[in-house]
């Protein structure tokens, strides 16, 4: 791998100096990538060595159209390096602030690929519990790649962490009741709605109060939401979840059948068939406009570890 000539930071993970992204270009292929490099030092003193490690493991098993694909990984005494492919048309986030709210259509065919790569994790066992605007990436051919597997969990059964992004939280993840796979399903409802609306369901200045509302369960319906689209939302945000669309006997198929998706064929989505509503302006595959420029200075040069430090990585 080859530092591109113009080495640009796409964008800082965490707090401090966590972890950076750069714009990479591999020298035998020529073909642009991501490089995710974390400092081992912030790794264990944060406590993510499991994190990271189960997020190492995660992405070298997936692959699938609306994933973001892991191409290599490393690791030198002081830095783990992992290496994806480049998404150049920046996060859904941005559009979505951009527009205020999508139309029907948009909407419909975000939540359309978001609903396989769900069915294909979910398929794995793996429960994502990450799904925001700022993790969903647009490809240059205008389709979407899922980003940031650090939440992302094999599952047995239940898990009791408390991990993900308040206004997305599930009911079961606040109350600490053990949760499963239907937490994406709750977090696809929440998209959906502020997609069509513009901002989540559940919001507050204050993370607690984003939490008694999202227990509260009270939605304001904006008139302009339509009948079809409010009652499929309202069938994923339904706080039991063993009646929650997406986690019943039928699984993702409830959610690909609902009245909503009806005009599409699900096949030409796992294909790429359908034209994507938003197709970014690039000029290149190494394109890094929609990504915000951060300053070299920014980043400290990470120590190297000792042995026994060393150890905690040895099968990264």
């Amino acid at each position: 791998m080859e530092s591109n000539p113009y080495v640009k930071h796409l964008f800082q993970e965490g707090t401090g100096t966590f972890g950076r992204v750069c714009l990479c270009r591999d020298r035998v292929t020529n073909q642009y990538c991501a490089m995710k490099i974390l400092a081992m030092t912030d790794v264990i003193r944060l406590k993510q060595v499991e994190h990271v490690k189960n997020e190492k493991s995660i992405l070298s098993e997936i692959d699938h159209p609306f994933l973001l694909n892991l191409e290599w990984s490393t690791k030198d005494n002081c830095c783990l390096y992992i290496i994806f492919e480049y998404v150049c048309g920046g996060e859904l986030f941005t559009y979505l602030r951009n527009a205020g709210r999508f139309n029907t259509e948009t909407s419909m065919f975000f939540a359309a690929e978001i609903v396989l790569a769900f069915e294909y994790l979910h398929s794995l066992q793996i429960v994502y519990r990450d799904l925001k605007p700022e993790n969903v990436l647009i490809g240059r051919d205008g389709h979407v790649k899922i980003t940031d597997f650090g939440f992302a969990k094999k599952l047995k059964d239940r898990t009791w962490t408390l991990c993900g992004t308040p206004e997305y939280l599930a009911p079961e993840i606040i109350q600490s009741k053990g949760h499963n796979k239907a937490v994406d399903w709750w977090a696809l409802g929440i998209l959906i709605y502020e997609m069509l609306v513009g901002y989540p369901p559940f919001y507050d200045e204050n993370p607690f109060g984003i939490y008694e509302k999202i227990l509260g369960g009270k939605i304001d319906w904006p008139r302009h939401i339509d009948p079809i689209a409010k009652d499929l939302i309202k069938k994923l945000l339904t706080h039991d979840r063993t009646k929650r669309l997406g986690n019943m006997k039928n699984g993702a198929n409830d959610v690909k059948r609902h009245r909503w998706f009806k005009n599409l064929v699900w096949l030409d989505v796992y294909h790429k068939h359908l034209k994507a509503p938003i197709v970014p302006e690039v000029q290149s595959e190494g394109d890094t406009t929609h990504f915000d420029d951060y300053p070299e200075k920014d980043w400290k040069p990470a120590r190297s570890l000792d042995q026994s430090e060393l150890q905690l990585f040895i099968d990264f």
